[in-house]
């Protein structure tokens, strides 16, 4: 048989084409593998490969073999061989041989991985033999890829089906409720309430005079200090208006009202004339402090309007009095009107010299609606304020104001007792916008 065979030279010929049809095949596998491997490692798939690599010594032999994250442990089922690999083996199980082999261990390793078709890819290569083999094996791992592809979508939706809707929003809870303001209400209320006006002025006594000397010459006794007590007509000093060549008797300097001593501004042996103030003497049993409004207040100011004082010196307490003298006429220089208010009950703490603070109340109202400042807002030449509904929306309602405190203000139209009135965080709200009512 065997020389019959190379005798003839068409057996010859047969042979030769089926020898280079298989290094074809071997070559186109070889060139498959050989992508199919760049692409694994570049997807991190054949990690082992890239580290035994990265082992190489310089001298290009490699390392000795070690356990990798890809090779399975002993005693178990190996994963299925992509490619070349599944083909070759199929093709040897089967007896196939060649490229029937090849493609029946292709369709093998895709039917394993799918988990449906191995038979129906070994059949084919098996029986098929050659090119119908392959074909079949190719078709099975084609559908194969599909069904693969089409479980990890279903398995992506249901994984994404069964996230609660807190988890998949950042920090948890609902987000719509996050976004709601937060804001802080007072109810509106009856009360009573005050205009005022704030200024500042001095501790003066009520009665304050100054005593001159009837002659000039030089000052020979002084019989008071400061703070001691004088009488109407008690001789305070003596003053000798004696001249070279000239001797005369020393001219007593009598007080001319009863009080204290406030000021001595001379000394023993000073020279005066009439003209100098030898001592300031002042009633301390009656105090006034006097101050200066401004001419835009001018005209709430008349006599007896009530007014409070308050003290650096005497910061826990506040102290009455009324307005007891306004002056005609306003400080052309200044553009202020001097006034004088005295206390209604005395006090020894309170001494002339001191700074106060006078508030003047203008004006008073009781039982009225009153609100905190805080809450108004002043938009376009208008007053508005937001008013929190039991549905937890806050509306904006137009108002108009009376009388003004420090802290309260008067509302005349726009609002009714009880009224939720925000007062904290109103500045960024908009008409019917949910809120956040802060306790």
């Amino acid at each position: 048989m065997k020389k019959k065979l190379k005798s003839n030279p068409a057996n010859a010929v047969i042979i030769f084409f089926i020898v280079l049809f298989i290094v074809l095949i071997g070559f186109s596998i070889f060139r498959s593998n050989r992508s199919s491997g760049r692409e694994n490692i570049t997807r991190g798939a054949i990690p082992g490969a890239v580290q035994r690599e990265e082992r190489q010594g310089a001298d290009g032999r490699p390392p000795a073999e070690t356990a990798s994250p890809s090779q399975p442990p002993p005693g178990t089922q190996p994963p299925p061989r992509s490619g070349a690999a599944g083909g070759a083996t199929g093709g040897g199980r089967n007896g196939g041989g060649g490229m029937a082999g090849a493609a029946a261990g292709g369709a093998a390793a895709a039917n394993t991985a799918g988990g449906g078709m191995a038979s129906g890819g070994m059949a084919g290569g098996a029986a098929g033999g050659g090119m119908a083999g392959g074909a079949a094996g190719g078709a099975a791992a084609a559908n194969m890829a599909g069904g693969a592809a089409a479980g990890g979508e279903r398995g992506s939706n249901s994984r994404g089906a069964n996230v609660p809707p807190q988890a998949q929003t950042r920090g948890g809870g609902n987000p719509a409720a996050r976004n709601v303001p937060a804001v802080r209400v007072t109810p509106a209320g009856t009360g009573e309430i005050s205009n005022s006006i704030t200024i500042n002025g001095d501790v003066l006594a009520a009665r304050e005079v100054s005593i001159f000397p009837v002659t000039a010459g030089k000052i020979v006794e002084l019989r008071l200090r400061v703070g001691d007590a004088v009488t109407a007509g008690q001789v305070v000093a003596l003053v000798d208006p004696s001249s070279p060549g000239e001797v005369y008797s020393s001219s007593p300097v009598r007080s001319t009202i009863s009080g204290t001593v406030l000021q001595t501004p001379y000394n023993i042996g000073d020279t005066v004339s009439p003209q100098s103030a030898i001592y300031v003497i002042g009633d301390l049993s009656s105090l006034v402090i006097e101050t200066f409004v401004p001419e835009r207040f001018s005209a709430s100011i008349h006599m007896g309007l009530r007014a409070e004082f308050f003290f650096d010196s005497i910061p826990s307490e506040s102290f009455t009095g009324i307005v007891s003298e306004v002056s005609p006429v306003l400080d052309p220089a200044s553009r202020t009107l001097r006034i004088r208010l005295r206390f209604e009950k005395s006090d020894p703490r309170v001494r002339p010299g001191m700074f106060a603070t006078v508030r003047l109340v203008t004006a008073s109202r009781g039982n009225v609606l009153v609100i905190p400042r805080a809450a108004v807002i002043n938009t376009y030449n208008s007053w508005i304020v937001f008013v929190v509904n039991v549905e937890s929306v806050a509306e904006r309602r137009e108002i108009s104001l009376g009388l003004e405190s420090e802290t309260m203000i008067e509302v005349l139209r726009g609002l009714s007792i009880g009224d939720l009135v925000v007062t904290s965080g109103q500045n960024f709200l908009s008409n019917n916008e949910p809120v956040r009512v802060l306790e």
